[in-house]
């Protein structure tokens, strides 16, 4: 069914826009006059060459951005809700839609209830959309059609979300303070060096007296900077090309992973992150009714470390040879023992996915301590840094001014 855009007025003179999906533009007319608006202008909307909206998310660069994950989480609590009181898909999709929090979110939702009606399942529907709709996602929904308990993984969908963004708040929120103290003493330091600092040195050299060598350190990094400050800014923005190509290349991203696992205290709330990660998702999918091997396959996709990935990608070819998944998982080296061995534990009392929400309840209590002795310690070292900075740049002018005293 085609979707439409349209400007409109309504009841009070005001203007209305929105979208709207009918068979034809006289449909849509016909639809808009019910709801008594006076439609001034109506297009379809892929027929719009300049600015057209998006109604198909399928661009292989859009990903779920944190907002959109927790319009997703939203939406998807109602829409289990919905079924859960014995609305039919099709009408749940469109009392979703009347309430969509934005336009591209309503725009995709349409899209996914025309596919709906005609007859492709929820789970691949939501797929056309990536960016709003994970491989998870369409998994479990898969997992819930097949089942016939659709609300139900639906409703541990939603929760499964929210406590992701969760996760990834507690990190982000942590490093936000540090993040401002770096670029406010950056713009501090910067605005001394090019600034204040040849205005005092050209004057100490208008004596004519012996620098000391803080004072000669501190004007050529002076004079480098106002000189040849282009070139720095250049330098800085290939430097960060640079490396952003290295990290996204196969072999580079590896090393990168391995590197930030090893790293004091930053590793050990990276590997404690991703362990939450790794044992919630894999409960929910299990939970859902997914089978192993594709369990296994979605969770590591949604890790975000590419050691991990891999460990992962052993554990999955041993299990298709038969094996269990607490064996290579112990034999990887890349999960700590104790997951290894509560996993093994769930596989032989037959209650895994009790298991790993267990696990992921304990390293979820860990993040947090592990963030606050991120905080505790990162706080404190980029505020020694600057002072040291800042403290060298005063010493360096004070230096000759008190040599000229005393002469």
């Amino acid at each position: 069914m085609p979707i439409f855009e349209y400007k409109a007025i309504d009841g009070e003179n005001k203007q209305r826009r929105g979208i709207i999906d009918a068979d034809t533009t006289r449909d849509a007319r016909q639809k808009l006059k019910r709801e008594r608006l006076f439609v001034t202008d109506i297009r379809e909307a892929r027929a719009r060459k300049a600015g057209a909206i998006r109604i198909r998310g399928v661009t292989g660069v859009e990903f779920p951005n944190k907002q959109r994950m927790e319009q997703v989480a939203a939406v998807t609590r109602q829409m289990a809700s919905l079924l859960q009181a014995g609305i039919p898909l099709a009408e749940a999709l469109r009392m979703i839609i009347e309430q969509a929090p934005d336009k591209k979110i309503e725009s995709a939702f349409r899209d996914i209830r025309e596919k709906v009606t005609q007859g492709m399942p929820l789970g691949d529907a939501v797929l056309q959309h990536p960016a709003y709709f994970t491989d998870l996602y369409s998994n479990m929904v898969k997992a819930g059609e097949s089942s016939g308990a659709l609300d139900k993984v639906l409703l541990r969908l939603a929760g499964f979300l929210q406590a992701q963004t969760r996760l990834k708040n507690k990190v982000g929120a942590a490093l936000i303070y540090p993040t401002i103290m770096v670029v406010v003493g950056t713009i501090v330091v910067a605005v001394l060096m090019y600034f204040v600092v040849p205005r005092v040195t050209q004057l100490i050299k208008g004596r004519g007296q012996q620098l000391p060598l803080p004072t000669k350190v501190l004007i050529t990094c002076s004079d480098f900077l106002v000189n040849y400050w282009l070139l720095v800014l250049v330098g800085a923005l290939l430097a960060v090309i640079a490396f952003q190509m290295f990290i996204h290349s196969d072999k580079g991203s590896l090393i990168w992973d391995r590197f930030k696992l090893r790293v004091p205290v930053f590793g050990d709330l990276m590997r404690k992150q991703s362990m939450a990660r790794f044992s919630i998702t894999l409960a929910t999918l299990l939970r859902s009714g997914v089978p192993a091997l594709q369990a296994i396959q979605v969770t590591k996709s949604v890790l975000d470390n590419k050691v991990l990935q891999n460990a992962l990608q052993d554990v999955q070819d041993r299990v298709v040879e038969g094996a269990d998944i607490s064996t290579p998982m112990k034999m990887s080296g890349a999960f700590p023992p104790t997951v290894s061995y509560m996993v093994g534990v769930g596989e032989q009392a037959g209650n895994l996915e009790e298991m790993l929400e267990r696990i992921a309840a304990t390293y979820d209590e860990e993040v947090d301590l592990a963030t606050q002795k991120l905080t505790s310690i990162i706080e404190p070292l980029i505020i020694v840094l600057l002072a040291v900075v800042v403290a060298g740049i005063v010493v360096a002018i004070v230096m000759p001014l008190l040599q000229l005293q005393r002469a």
